[in-house]
């Protein structure tokens, strides 16, 4: 635990424009497609590979304040559909955060089968790879399941690493490690993809009010 300072009610001075200031993130922000995304997922008789579609939306947020903590950070929403198909095939909302202070990053996420999870990893400021992690039983980088999840498909760890390319792309791999009756040892969801902007980040609230009065 990052020992606490004297003072932990004071907030510190911050920049509105958030897309100056998120550090790794900063090649995140925008909207993105990727169309030959990779997930490998359990079913009955083993593994399944399944290509997909994606869409992921990553909009800036104003500065947050923990007392003396400060985030820049992004909003976000995954999209995905199988292809050539229709019905949605897994969503996912929450945030991407930079401490620039610590230099953590931060990923909450939330889908809609019940599980949400908290992964923190470390990076530069100018960092083109890093990596983050949730363990089950963490108190602060964590995983929750709801009881049918917990039970027939125990989500362990969650780890997702992200590639800033250099043309403009970037790309991630993510390992969700499960533990499944009858399945013997770990089973390892993975899913991966190259995501290729096609929409340019609004920016966030406070810094469009800043620039409208200046």
């Amino acid at each position: 635990m990052t020992a606490l300072p004297n003072d932990i009610y004071t907030e510190p001075d911050f920049d509105v424009d958030t897309l100056n200031n998120l550090g790794p993130l900063t090649g995140m922000a925008g909207i993105w497609e990727g169309a030959r995304g990779l997930d490998v997922h359990p079913i009955l008789t083993g593994p399944e590979k399944q290509a997909f579609v994606e869409r992921v939306e990553l909009q800036p947020i104003d500065p947050q304040t923990n007392g003396p903590q400060l985030f820049y950070g992004l909003r976000y929403h995954t999209h995905i559909v199988k292809v050539g198909e229709i019905a949605t095939f897994h969503d996912q909302v929450g945030y991407w955060l930079w401490e620039p202070a610590t230099g953590t990053v931060m990923q909450t996420l939330a889908i809609p089968r019940g599980q949400i999870a908290m992964a923190i990893g470390t990076a530069t400021a100018d960092a083109k790879v890093f990596e983050l992690v949730a363990v089950r039983g963490s108190e602060i980088s964590g995983i929750c399941s709801n009881p049918f999840l917990e039970a027939a498909f125990k989500t362990v760890e969650f780890r997702i690493k992200v590639k800033i390319n250099a043309d403009g792309t970037w790309s991630y791999e993510e390992d969700t490690v499960l533990m499944i009756p009858g399945h013997e040892g770990p089973f390892h969801h993975t899913d991966r993809n190259t995501l290729k902007k096609i929409g340019d980040p609004t920016p966030n609230p406070q810094a469009r009010e800043s620039a409208a009065s200046r």
